[in-house]
Protein backbone atom coordinates (compact mmCIF):
# COMPACT_ATOMS: atom_id res chain seq x y z
CA UNK A 1 0.00 0.00 0.00
CA UNK A 2 1.38 3.40 -0.95
CA UNK A 3 1.87 6.24 1.50
CA UNK A 4 -0.85 8.24 -0.27
CA UNK A 5 -3.33 5.34 0.03
CA UNK A 6 -2.48 4.99 3.73
CA UNK A 7 -2.97 8.74 4.24
CA UNK A 8 -6.34 8.59 2.43
CA UNK A 9 -7.41 5.61 4.57
CA UNK A 10 -6.36 7.47 7.72
CA UNK A 11 -8.31 10.55 6.64
CA UNK A 12 -11.31 8.37 5.79
CA UNK A 13 -11.24 6.62 9.18
CA UNK A 14 -11.03 10.01 10.88
CA UNK A 15 -14.08 11.29 8.96
CA UNK A 16 -16.04 8.09 9.60
CA UNK A 17 -15.27 8.27 13.32
CA UNK A 18 -16.15 11.98 13.50
CA UNK A 19 -19.53 11.42 11.83
CA UNK A 20 -20.44 8.07 13.41
CA UNK A 21 -22.94 9.55 15.89
CA UNK A 22 -24.65 11.54 13.13
CA UNK A 23 -24.91 8.45 10.91
CA UNK A 24 -26.31 6.39 13.80
CA UNK A 25 -28.93 9.07 14.53
CA UNK A 26 -29.82 9.28 10.85
CA UNK A 27 -30.32 5.51 10.53
CA UNK A 28 -32.32 5.42 13.77
CA UNK A 29 -34.56 8.25 12.55
CA UNK A 30 -35.35 6.29 9.40
CA UNK A 31 -36.01 3.11 11.39
CA UNK A 32 -37.66 4.42 14.58
CA UNK A 33 -38.08 1.72 17.19
CA UNK A 34 -36.69 -0.96 14.87
CA UNK A 35 -34.29 -3.31 16.61
CA UNK A 36 -32.50 -3.82 13.30
CA UNK A 37 -31.07 -0.29 13.17
CA UNK A 38 -27.70 -1.26 14.75
CA UNK A 39 -27.32 -3.96 12.06
CA UNK A 40 -28.19 -1.47 9.33
CA UNK A 41 -25.65 0.98 10.78
CA UNK A 42 -23.02 -1.76 10.77
CA UNK A 43 -23.83 -2.63 7.15
CA UNK A 44 -23.64 1.06 6.23
CA UNK A 45 -20.19 1.26 7.85
CA UNK A 46 -19.05 -1.82 5.91
CA UNK A 47 -20.37 -0.33 2.66
CA UNK A 48 -18.73 3.02 3.40
CA UNK A 49 -15.41 1.27 3.98
CA UNK A 50 -15.72 -0.80 0.81
CA UNK A 51 -16.56 2.32 -1.22
CA UNK A 52 -13.96 4.55 0.43
CA UNK A 53 -12.07 4.88 -2.86
CA UNK A 54 -15.22 6.47 -4.37
CA UNK A 55 -15.12 9.29 -1.81
CA UNK A 56 -13.04 12.33 -2.60
CA UNK A 57 -11.35 13.71 0.52
CA UNK A 58 -12.35 17.34 0.97
CA UNK A 59 -15.93 16.93 -0.23
CA UNK A 60 -19.03 16.62 1.98
CA UNK A 61 -18.49 13.33 3.82
CA UNK A 62 -21.70 13.55 5.86
CA UNK A 63 -23.92 13.94 2.79
CA UNK A 64 -22.17 11.02 1.10
CA UNK A 65 -22.38 8.83 4.21
CA UNK A 66 -26.08 9.69 4.67
CA UNK A 67 -26.77 8.67 1.06
CA UNK A 68 -25.04 5.32 1.62
CA UNK A 69 -26.86 4.83 4.95
CA UNK A 70 -30.20 5.64 3.31
CA UNK A 71 -29.50 3.05 0.63
CA UNK A 72 -28.78 0.47 3.36
CA UNK A 73 -32.05 1.39 5.12
CA UNK A 74 -33.93 0.86 1.85
CA UNK A 75 -32.22 -2.51 1.36
CA UNK A 76 -33.13 -3.49 4.92
CA UNK A 77 -36.75 -2.50 4.36
CA UNK A 78 -36.91 -4.57 1.20
CA UNK A 79 -35.65 -7.59 3.15
CA UNK A 80 -38.23 -6.91 5.87
CA UNK A 81 -41.13 -6.45 3.43
CA UNK A 82 -42.34 -9.97 4.17
CA UNK A 83 -43.03 -8.94 7.77
CA UNK A 84 -46.31 -7.33 8.73
CA UNK A 85 -44.57 -4.22 9.98
CA UNK A 86 -45.78 -0.71 9.36
CA UNK A 87 -43.72 0.86 6.59
CA UNK A 88 -43.37 4.54 5.82
CA UNK A 89 -44.61 5.87 2.54
CA UNK A 90 -41.89 7.08 0.17
CA UNK A 91 -43.10 10.66 0.64
CA UNK A 92 -42.91 10.49 4.45
CA UNK A 93 -39.50 8.85 4.22
CA UNK A 94 -38.24 11.72 2.03
CA UNK A 95 -39.55 14.28 4.53
CA UNK A 96 -37.96 12.49 7.52
CA UNK A 97 -34.65 12.04 5.69
CA UNK A 98 -34.49 15.71 4.71
CA UNK A 99 -35.41 16.87 8.22
CA UNK A 100 -32.84 14.60 9.86
CA UNK A 101 -30.06 15.92 7.67
CA UNK A 102 -30.66 19.39 9.10
CA UNK A 103 -31.27 18.21 12.68
CA UNK A 104 -28.09 16.16 13.08
CA UNK A 105 -25.90 19.28 13.23
CA UNK A 106 -28.12 20.68 15.99
CA UNK A 107 -27.91 17.37 17.83
CA UNK A 108 -24.11 17.42 17.68
CA UNK A 109 -24.02 21.01 18.95
CA UNK A 110 -26.29 20.08 21.86
CA UNK A 111 -24.10 17.08 22.68
CA UNK A 112 -21.03 19.33 22.88
CA UNK A 113 -22.91 21.85 25.03
CA UNK A 114 -24.02 18.99 27.31
CA UNK A 115 -20.39 17.99 27.82
CA UNK A 116 -19.58 21.54 28.92
CA UNK A 117 -22.62 21.71 31.19
CA UNK A 118 -21.68 18.40 32.81
CA UNK A 119 -18.30 19.88 33.72
CA UNK A 120 -20.10 22.67 35.60
CA UNK A 121 -21.78 20.16 37.93
CA UNK A 122 -20.30 19.19 41.27
CA UNK A 123 -18.18 16.02 41.04
CA UNK A 124 -20.70 14.00 43.08
CA UNK A 125 -23.52 15.09 40.76
CA UNK A 126 -21.44 14.17 37.69
CA UNK A 127 -20.79 10.79 39.28
CA UNK A 128 -24.52 10.26 39.79
CA UNK A 129 -25.23 11.12 36.14
CA UNK A 130 -22.41 8.83 35.04
CA UNK A 131 -23.62 5.95 37.20
CA UNK A 132 -27.19 6.36 35.96
CA UNK A 133 -26.48 6.60 32.24
CA UNK A 134 -23.09 4.96 31.65
CA UNK A 135 -22.93 2.12 34.17
CA UNK A 136 -24.35 -1.37 34.03
CA UNK A 137 -25.33 -1.07 37.69
CA UNK A 138 -28.82 0.02 38.62
CA UNK A 139 -29.77 3.17 40.47
CA UNK A 140 -30.81 0.93 43.38
CA UNK A 141 -27.26 -0.51 43.49
CA UNK A 142 -25.84 3.01 43.62
CA UNK A 143 -28.28 3.93 46.38
CA UNK A 144 -27.15 0.91 48.41
CA UNK A 145 -23.46 1.76 47.85
CA UNK A 146 -23.84 5.39 48.87
CA UNK A 147 -26.39 4.94 51.65
CA UNK A 148 -28.85 7.25 49.90
CA UNK A 149 -32.45 6.37 49.23
CA UNK A 150 -33.50 5.22 45.77
CA UNK A 151 -36.28 7.82 45.72
CA UNK A 152 -33.90 10.57 46.78
CA UNK A 153 -31.54 9.71 43.93
CA UNK A 154 -34.42 9.80 41.46
CA UNK A 155 -35.39 13.28 42.68
CA UNK A 156 -31.77 14.44 42.45
CA UNK A 157 -31.48 13.06 38.92
CA UNK A 158 -34.66 14.88 37.91
CA UNK A 159 -33.23 18.11 39.31
CA UNK A 160 -29.88 17.56 37.56
CA UNK A 161 -31.54 16.86 34.21
CA UNK A 162 -33.44 20.16 34.55
CA UNK A 163 -30.21 22.00 35.42
CA UNK A 164 -28.49 20.50 32.36
CA UNK A 165 -31.45 21.33 30.12
CA UNK A 166 -31.47 24.97 31.28
CA UNK A 167 -27.69 25.19 30.85
CA UNK A 168 -27.93 23.98 27.25
CA UNK A 169 -30.93 26.16 26.41
CA UNK A 170 -29.25 29.24 27.90
CA UNK A 171 -26.27 28.72 25.61
CA UNK A 172 -28.46 28.04 22.57
CA UNK A 173 -30.86 30.97 23.05
CA UNK A 174 -28.41 33.77 22.19
CA UNK A 175 -27.38 31.90 19.02
CA UNK A 176 -30.98 31.34 17.96
CA UNK A 177 -31.86 35.01 18.56
CA UNK A 178 -28.92 36.10 16.39
CA UNK A 179 -30.02 33.70 13.63
CA UNK A 180 -33.57 35.14 13.60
Amino acid sequence: MTDSATENDDAFVSLLTEHQLAIRCYVSSLLPGDSGSPDVLQQANITLWKKRSDFEIGTNFKAWAFAVARFEVLNYRKRQARDSRLLFSDELEEIVAAEMETQVDDFEERRLLLQGCLLKLRPKDRELIHRRYFSAKTLKDFADETGRSHGGLKVTLHRLRNVLKRCIETQLTPREEVAN
